[in-house]
């Protein structure tokens, strides 16, 4: 009896191991709990949880309410879907009860797993409505008469009665603003709204303001500042770039009181407000803030201040953009961690330069002492000079410094400041300082800190191996990456803080990988899709602020800096690779039109089927001075996209249901190729155009070069690299088709040895100048951008091939998983992770003494097929046991001395010999 407790109790131990399935990370367009949703059909997804091997879901069921009471009694009154059959977890539109503006929903599921077993119900989630129609804005948009006011005060005073349940605010303030309810910050944001292009979109934000009034007199305050809405003339802006405005400063808001006895009032920015000038004296997203606190108005957003001195509101015209919530807005710009500065450099007298030890995307933050009247001013750098100072020159300024915060203190006391509207890109702070009028004590400075900022986009991937270069490399793309996710994709941070539209899909696997910027890209395709022109010309920048044209430029058109394919083709390529992973088609059913005509543009601009113009391989390493391709031809790059665009529309046309659109973009692609291939193969010496890494590595990773002659492109491409020393040559365009070719072709020791050295440009030879950031150049010259992600696509590398984690052919959203991980160089270890839309996805490897280990976690409902290093499959083992009878594996084949294996869902641990 005793023995038979035991294994009762050993039997009941083990089925606890094993977890029923579980509901978690509740999302609605792309959101946790977002506000501000403008759809009326919003798509929900979730991840799931279990232990258990090959587990997957049969059916849900979703339940929404109009209450968390209802909703907690299993009440779905807007919308019960009842159990569905099916696996789907991701892009399940809403189909309950027709939603209104500002309506909150909460909503929860459960599913059934392999065995029918129902889950129990998730936690419940929430998201709410924004403005559905433009009827329900009931606020008008208001200025001041004086357009040329740096920053703008607007304030107003509501009563608020017993029994507030909920208070929300719909707010756009241009270009940005910053809101406070009885003199509190309504929310963390930083430079809101999301850039846009004005005059076709403007963004506003819905936030709860619930916990900020009182019962009785409230005030509201808002703060505005110039951001990408406006380019005043000013000490600094970008070379080339005009100063622009979309108009003067203005605001639009709305506030919704709702009481307990079911009644609601709205308050509404009208002619009622009162405005004034604030103490920011230059605002330039460029040149700087400056501040003078003596302007500061003690109370002004809080209730009962005297404002009798203040201007009333006007009510104008708003600068013509429709108001969208989040469907056309990236996720909020928020500060991050505090960079303290390493022991400062005195100058001279009053004048200190600060190091920060890290280039980032920075606020600088101050605290001084000193008179009344004494003045700072921050001069940010992401270089010195030899003369110790802080060196612009690699900000576009030229060898003067034109960048800056001025600050003016308005007592003697201790104030502590940063700007509002301005961030930086840079390591250095050098301050000076200067007396008050008429004095000579000198302001001095207690502390300074720079406070990092970027795009709020979750992390969704951990990379680390054994090679410490590597790891190296992998921080200094990481910190410019983060130093440029906005609200949307920046060049730098300094001189252009633009969307250069070629980097979101020359990186786009490069940054998935890092970070979920779904949002963000959809965001970008919006921009971009009212940045094109009426004869379906994409800019290479969106949103587009400056127009790039010549003397000469027809009417209607731009040039190669404002119009090349490699960077327009973002629109057609960026939407693809959020389809492969994120498994979303939506960008496509939204923007098939416009890129339809995109397309078309491109035909009209072709010859034959070639096209020649654009910027090509740009920043590639030749003999001259890095810019406008000098190995490659224009027209081979510029063609190939042409082709990769054509292929990719047939593909998704044939995704929606479009067969007659899918055969004519296939039909086209087929013209383009054969057109490409008699234009550009030279058939006597077997390589692409002037033999370049790029011209080699486009046609053999798009699948442009025939099957026949695929051998020995990649073997011109090594060729090339091995007589370099092994170096390459490719620049921002060229380089990811570098590393796709030579990965793809399973020759990642090539990439290893092009990578894992320091005396020729690129990764290694940046970190050995100093660069803490991915700089724009491969060999990190002054002049160009010291904080630039264009030429970090090596991140995929890092996650897709080392760590070997990857989405199978077909297969969009990791819904089947690829482990196979490529052995190269000395490598003894790779430990990476990524937070796929269905769940985590680890691959954890080491090789010593013959052997090669595996760990790796695959998600539930997904499968995976599993490529280890092998000479037999009877020696590979998988859970300590032959992984020919490990229960859930299945082999497959053998294929290029690697054992392939099928699972499902789970953990598995699989070990082979391995000799290299």
């Amino acid at each position: 009896m005793k023995y038979l407790s035991i294994l009762l109790l050993g039997i009941v131990f083990q089925a606890m191991s094993v977890t029923a399935m579980s509901v978690g990370n509740l999302r609605c367009e792309y959101c946790s709990a977002p506000m501000g949703v403008d759809v009326q059909q919003p798509r929900l997804d979730w991840v799931l949880e279990s232990t258990k091997r090959g587990d997957f879901q049969t059916a849900y069921q979703i339940l929404a309410a109009s209450s968390k009471i209802l909703l907690n009694k299993n009440n779905g009154d807007l919308w019960d879907s009842g159990k569905v059959d099916s696996d789907q977890t991701i892009e399940i539109p809403y189909a309950g009860i027709l939603l209104k503006s500002s309506q909150q929903i909460f909503w929860k599921l459960r599913v059934w797993d392999a065995n029918g077993k129902i889950s129990a119900w998730s936690e419940s989630a929430t998201w709410t409505m924004g403005i559905l129609q433009n009827s329900d804005w009931q606020a008008k948009w208001i200025g001041a008469a004086d357009t040329n006011i740096p920053s703008l005060l607007l304030r107003h005073e509501f009563i608020v009665k017993p029994g507030l349940k909920r208070a929300l605010i719909d707010i756009c303030g241009l270009g940005q603003y910053e809101l406070t309810l009885n003199g509190k910050q309504a929310d963390n944001d930083f430079l809101s709204p999301g850039w846009t292009k004005y005059n076709k979109t403007c963004l506003y934000d819905m936030l709860d303001i619930t916990a900020l009034l009182r019962t009785g007199t409230n005030a509201v305050g808002i703060e505005l500042g110039n951001g990408m809405y406006s380019l005043p003339s000013s000490r600094f802006h970008p070379p080339s770039y005009r100063p622009y405005s979309f108009g003067p400063q203005m605001a639009i808001a709305q506030i919704r009181l709702e009481y307990a006895d079911g009644s609601a009032e709205t308050v509404v920015t009208d002619q009622n407000w009162r405005l004034s000038h604030g103490p920011i004296t230059s605002c330039s997203i460029y040149s700087g803030e400056d501040y003078d606190a003596r302007l500061e108005q003690k109370g002004w957003d809080e209730a009962g201040f005297d404002d009798i001195s203040w201007s009333p509101a006007r009510i104008v015209n708003g600068p013509g953009g429709e108001l969208r919530g989040i469907s056309c807005a990236a996720p909020p710009i928020r500060l991050f961690e505090i960079h303290q500065p390493i022991p400062s450099r005195v100058l001279g007298k009053g004048e200190v330069l600060f190091d920060l030890g890290q280039n980032a995307a920075h606020i600088p933050k101050i605290s001084i002492t000193g008179p009344a009247g004494s003045r700072v001013r921050i001069i940010p750098s992401e270089l010195v000079g030899t003369n110790g100072l802080a060196d612009q020159s690699s900000m576009g300024v030229g060898y003067r410094n034109a960048i800056w915060c001025d600050y003016t203190k308005a007592t003697d006391g201790v104030e502590t400041w940063s700007p509002k509207f301005f961030y930086i890109g840079c390591r250095f702070f050098e301050v000076k300082s200067f007396p008050a009028k008429g004095e000579t004590k000198l302001p001095v400075v207690k502390s300074i800190e720079g406070i990092v900022v970027q795009s709020s986009s979750e992390p969704v991937g951990e990379f680390e191996c054994s090679n410490t270069l590597f790891n190296r490399i992998h921080n200094l793309v990481r910190w410019a990456q983060r130093s440029n996710m906005m609200s949307a994709m920046t060049d730098c941070p300094t001189r252009e803080k633009r969307g250069w539209l070629e980097q979101d899909h020359l990186n786009g696997p490069a940054l998935r990988y890092e970070f979920d910027l779904a949002q963000l890209f959809a965001k970008t395709l919006n921009d971009t899709a009212d940045s094109q022109l009426a004869n379906g010309l994409v800019p290479t920048v969106a949103p587009e602020y400056t127009i790039f044209r010549d003397r000469n430029t027809p009417r209607g058109q731009r040039n190669n800096y404002g119009d090349s394919p490699e960077w327009s083709s973002a629109f057609i390529l960026v939407p693809w690779q959020q389809y492969e992973f994120d498994g979303d088609l939506n960008l496509f059913r939204i923007h098939y039109d416009a890129m339809s005509n995109y397309l078309a543009y491109l035909g009209n601009r072709s010859t034959n089927y070639i096209i020649n113009y654009g910027l090509g391989d740009w920043y590639d390493l030749g003999p001259k001075h890095p810019g406008i391709a000098q190995l490659t031809p224009v027209a081979l790059t510029a063609t190939a996209f042409y082709f990769q665009n054509a292929e990719i529309m047939s593909r998704a046309a044939g995704l929606l249901g479009k067969t007659n659109d899918a055969r004519q973009f296939s039909d086209l692609a087929e013209n383009i190729r054969a057109a490409f291939n008699q234009t550009f193969y030279d058939t006597t010496n077997h390589f692409y155009a002037t033999d370049s890494q790029t011209a080699n590595s486009i046609p053999l990773v798009m699948g442009i070069c025939e099957p026949t002659n695929r051998a020995s492109i990649l073997d011109a491409i090594i060729a090339d690299i091995r007589k370099r020393g092994n170096s390459f040559t490719a620049g921002d365009v060229g380089y990811r088709y570098l590393l796709r070719a030579l990965a793809d072709g399973g020759r990642s020791d090539v990439i290893f040895d092009m990578n894992n050295q320091s005396e020729k440009p690129g990764y290694g030879f940046q970190l050995k100048k100093g660069a803490t950031s991915l700089t724009e150049a491969w060999d990190a010259g002054r002049d160009s951008s010291q904080n630039h992600f264009m030429l970090g696509q090596i991140q995929e590398w890092f996650y897709h091939d080392l760590a070997g984690i990857q989405y199978a052919p077909g297969s969009p959203g990791f819904k089947q998983i690829v482990i196979a991980p490529q052995l190269c160089g000395h490598m003894k270890w790779v430990n990476a992770s990524y937070d796929s839309v269905r769940g985590k996805i680890e691959s954890d490897w080491k090789r010593y003494e013959g052997r090669f280990v595996l760990q790796a976690t695959i998600p539930p409902n997904t499968t995976a097929t599993f490529l280890i290093p092998a000479r037999d499959p009877n020696e590979v083992w998988e859970g300590g046991v032959s992984a020919m009878k490990s229960a859930g594996v299945h082999f497959l084949r053998m294929e290029g001395g690697r054992a392939v294996f099928q699972t499902g869902s789970g953990t598995y641990n699989f070990e082979s010999k391995f000799m290299m």
